[in-house]
C-alpha cells in the first residue's frame, strides 16, 4: 500500500513557526534567547543572530516588572498570562508595541526547564479601539457643543444690536469707546462660537498633491518659529495625489504644527514628515490606503490629566490658549473620514492626522 501522504510531510517546523503573526521567543533557564521566530524578532525590533543567548530583557527598553515575572515563571514552573504588556525595544527610536503575553513553562528540555513566550501584537486593536471611543466623545461633544453655541449666540446679537443702538445715542467719543469695547467683544465672542461649532462649510474636495500643502504649512511653520527652533520634513516620495479640501487640510496641519512650535517654545525641534499606508482601519472602516500627516516635536508632551479630553473644545493646557486647535483639526479630518492621534512622552509628541485616500476616477 502507497504510504499516506501528508501536506506538512516537508515543512521545516521553524518555517511553520515563522509563517505565524504571533510573536514565539524560548528563553533557557537564566531567561537567554535560544529562539525567536519572524514576528517577535519584528516586536522586539531585532534580528535572531543578535538576539541569540542575549538576556531577553537587555533586549527591551524599562521592561516593567517583566524580568520578574519571567523570574518566578521558571523558579516555580508555573504558566502566567498578561494582556496589554507595554515592550519598548532597546534599539533607539523604537515605539513601545502593546502586547498580549503567555509564558508557558516547557519541561522535560536538555537542560531543563524552558520558558516559551508568546507575544500578540495588540498595539491595532487598542488602536482601533480606542479610535471608536473617541469618535463617539466627539459626536456626543459636537452636538452639546452646537446646542450651546445656539444658545449663546442669540443673546450675543441682542446685546451687540442694545450696544450699537446706545452708540448712536451718546455724543461724548469716550462714551462711545465703552460701547466699542462690548461690540468688539461680541463680535470675538461669536467668532469663537463658530469655531466652537464647527460651522465650518462643507468640504470643497479636489484631486491635490498632498506633499505641496505639507510644504506650504512648512513655510508657514518656519516664518512662525523662534530663530533657535530647528524645523526639518521627511517626505514619503510614493504617496499619491488625493481628493481632499486642500484648504481645511492646510488648516487642520497648520494647527498641530503651531500646537508644537508653541510645546518646543524658544528652542527644540519640530519634524513635519508624511507616509504612505496600506491596509488602515479609521474606526469601523479598513481602508486600501492612507496618507499619514506627522507632526513631532521634542517638547516636555502631553499632560495625563489632558490626554482623555485633549480633542474636545476649550480643552488646553496652556493659559492663553483657546482649546480650539486641535478641536478643529479633529473635525476636519473626520470630515475628511479621516483621524488625528497622538503618542506621547516627555521629550517625543507625534500628532498624525490619518486621512483616507480617495484618488481620482
Amino acid at each position: 500500500m502507497a504510504a499516506e501522504f501528508s501536506p506538512l510531510a516537508h515543512f521545516d517546523p521553524a518555517d511553520l513557526l515563522d509563517a505565524l503573526a504571533t510573536g514565539i521567543v524560548v528563553l533557557d533557564r537564566q531567561l537567554c534567547v535560544t529562539y525567536a521566530n519572524v514576528a517577535a524578532q519584528d516586536l522586539l525590533g531585532v534580528g535572531f543572530a543578535r538576539a541569540r543567548g542575549r538576556p531577553f530583557i537587555a533586549l527591551l527598553a524599562g521592561p516593567n516588572g517583566l524580568d520578574e515575572l519571567l523570574r518566578r515563571a521558571v523558579a516555580h514552573g508555573e504558566a502566567i498570562a498578561d494582556r496589554e504588556l507595554a515592550l519598548r525595544p532597546a534599539g533607539a527610536g523604537r515605539e513601545a508595541r502593546i502586547v498580549d503575553l503567555t509564558v508557558t513553562p516547557l519541561e522535560g528540555t536538555v537542560t531543563g526547564s524552558h520558558l516559551l513566550l508568546e507575544l500578540a501584537d495588540a498595539t491595532q486593536r487598542l488602536r482601533i479601539s480606542r479610535e471608536a471611543d473617541l469618535l463617539a466623545r466627539l459626536e456626543g461633544s459636537r452636538l452639546m457643543v452646537r446646542q450651546l453655541a445656539h444658545e449663546i449666540k442669540n443673546p450675543l446679537g441682542g446685546l451687540r444690536g442694545a450696544a450699537q443702538l446706545l452708540e448712536r445715542e451718546l455724543e461724548q467719543p469716550a462714551q462711545r469707546e465703552y460701547t466699542g469695547v462690548i461690540i468688539r467683544e461680541a463680535d470675538r465672542l461669536t467668532a469663537l462660537v463658530d469655531s466652537m461649532s464647527g460651522s465650518m462649510r462643507p468640504p470643497q474636495k479636489a484631486l491635490s498633491n498632498v506633499h505641496e500643502l505639507c510644504e506650504h504649512v512648512f513655510t508657514l511653520l518656519r516664518s512662525e518659529a523662534r530663530s533657535a527652533v530647528l524645523l526639518e520634513r521627511d517626505y514619503d516620495p510614493s504617496l499619491p495625489d488625493a481628493v481632499l479640501d486642500r484648504n481645511q487640510v492646510i488648516q487642520a496641519l497648520l494647527n498641530l504644527g503651531r500646537n508644537a512650535l508653541q510645546a518646543v517654545g524658544d528652542r527644540g525641534r519640530v519634524l513635519l514628515r508624511s507616509r504612505a499606508l496600506m491596509g488602515v482601519s479609521i474606526g469601523a472602516t479598513r481602508h486600501r490606503l492612507v496618507a499619514s500627516l506627522q507632526v513631532e516635536d521634542n517638547g516636555p508632551g502631553v499632560p495625563d490629566a489632558l490626554r482623555e479630553t485633549l480633542f474636545l473644545p476649550l480643552v488646553t493646557g496652556r493659559p492663553t490658549g483657546t482649546g480650539l486647535g486641535l478641536a478643529v483639526a479633529q473635525e476636519i479630518a473626520t470630515r475628511h473620514g479621516g483621524i488625528v492621534e497622538f503618542d506621547s512622552e516627555p521629550g517625543r509628541t507625534v500628532f498624525t492626522l490619518l486621512l483616507p485616500i480617495v484618488e481620482a476616477a
